[in-house]
C-alpha cells in the first residue's frame, strides 16, 4: 500500500481511500483463499460461495430473490444452486407462502462448510491483526464499523430489501 493518506491521491477524497481499500481487499482475497483451501480439497467457486453467504444471511429466499441479490440471470442462479445441491450444501423446499415457489435452505453440511471456512479465515486475520499496533487496530475497527454501516444501504443489500418489500406487498 502507498503512504498516501486517505484522499491523498489526485481526485476527490473518496478516490484515494477507494484505492487503498482496493489494495487491502486484494490482500484479504489472498488470505481468504488460504482459508478456503484449508477447509476442503474441492472448495466451492467464488460464485457458489456468494450464494452460500446470501442464504446464510437470508434463509428461505427463492431463486428470484437470490438472483436479484446477486444481480444474476435466473438460469445462472439455478445452475449455481444445482451444483450446491449436488454437493449437499443446499436444498430446495416447498415455500411456506406460495405453492408455486421453492425456498432455498442451507443444509447442515452447508452450514458446517461455512463455519469451518469462517474459522480458518478468522484465524488468518487474527494473526495479521495481532501483528498491528493496538492503536492502529482500534482505528481500523472504527473505520470498518463505519464502512459496514455505509454498505448497508448500497446494492446488492438494498436490492434484497426492495425485493422483500415487493414480495411482502404481493403476499
Amino acid at each position: 500500500m502507498t503512504g498516501d493518506p486517505p484522499g491523498g491521491r489526485s481526485g476527490p477524497a473518496g478516490a484515494g481511500a477507494a484505492g487503498a481499500v482496493g489494495e487491502v481487499i486484494e490482500l484479504l482475497e489472498v488470505l481468504w483463499e488460504h482459508g478456503r483451501d484449508a477447509v476442503s480439497s474441492s472448495p466451492v467457486s467464488a460464485s457458489q460461495l456468494r450464494v452460500l453467504y446470501c442464504l446464510d444471511r437470508e434463509e428461505g429466499m427463492n431463486l428470484r430473490m437470490l438472483g436479484e441479490m446477486l444481480g444474476s440471470a435466473p438460469s445462472s442462479v439455478s445452475r449455481l444452486c444445482d451444483r450446491l445441491q449436488a454437493l449437499g450444501f443446499l436444498e430446495r423446499l416447498p415455500s411456506q407462502v406460495s405453492r408455486r415457489e421453492l425456498e432455498l435452505q442451507l443444509t447442515h453440511q452447508g452450514r458446517k462448510y461455512l463455519g469451518e471456512l469462517r474459522l480458518r479465515r478468522e484465524e488468518a486475520l487474527t494473526a495479521t491483526l495481532e501483528a498491528m499496533p493496538p492503536k492502529a487496530r482500534a482505528v481500523l475497527f472504527e473505520g470498518l464499523r463505519a464502512f459496514r454501516e455505509a454498505t448497508e444501504g448500497t446494492a446488492p443489500l438494498a436490492r434484497l430489501s426492495a425485493v422483500r418489500e415487493i414480495d411482502d406487498r404481493s403476499a
